[in-house]
């Protein structure tokens, strides 16, 4: 039986004082042509831990500085097309509350473009919930899963997420 090659990435909720989640707008090119809505953060590099892969991710990203261990809340495994080389990705979301700020990140526009990210924006679990374009939000269910963590905080073990 052959092993599944999958990307271990780690993502952040970050949300503001109004409950408003940070997303990254990730243009997936050719041949799938997908405008995706994703939380910041990436691939854990050889070596790194998650947490320090989550620090970095969202310095290079959004600008955003974490100083604490931010809780694990939500765990994803999708076995789909991913980066080359991937059978899939491993997702592991930590919760971040923030104050509002404009994300600017450490990564210039070119090099953001190199990771198919083409713009960041603030959203409200309302306006992800009856968003009706053609673009899609990972996790699918992401107005869901937002309006239980706000509801009931941060979980006891990590969610077990869908795609």
């Amino acid at each position: 039986m052959s092993s599944v090659n999958l990307r271990h990435s780690v993502r952040a909720v970050v949300l503001d004082e109004d409950d408003r989640i940070l997303l990254c707008r990730h243009a997936i090119p050719a041949p799938a042509r997908t405008v995706v809505w994703a939380a910041p953060g990436g691939g854990i590099e050889p070596g790194e831990t998650p947490l320090a892969a989550l620090r970095r991710e969202l310095q290079e990203e959004v600008g955003l500085s974490v100083k604490t261990d931010p809780p694990h809340v939500w765990h994803q495994e999708v076995v789909a097309g991913h980066a080359a080389g991937y059978d899939g990705v491993i997702n592991d979301y930590f919760f971040v509350r923030t104050a509002k700020f404009t994300p600017c990140g450490a990564l210039s526009d070119e090099q953001l473009a190199a990771e198919n990210i083409s713009g960041l924006k603030w959203w409200h679990p309302r306006e992800v919930a009856s968003y009706a374009g053609a673009d899609l939000f990972s996790p699918r269910d992401l107005a869901t899963l937002l309006t239980a963590l706000i509801a009931s905080g941060v979980p006891a073990r990590p969610a077990r997420l869908g795609l």
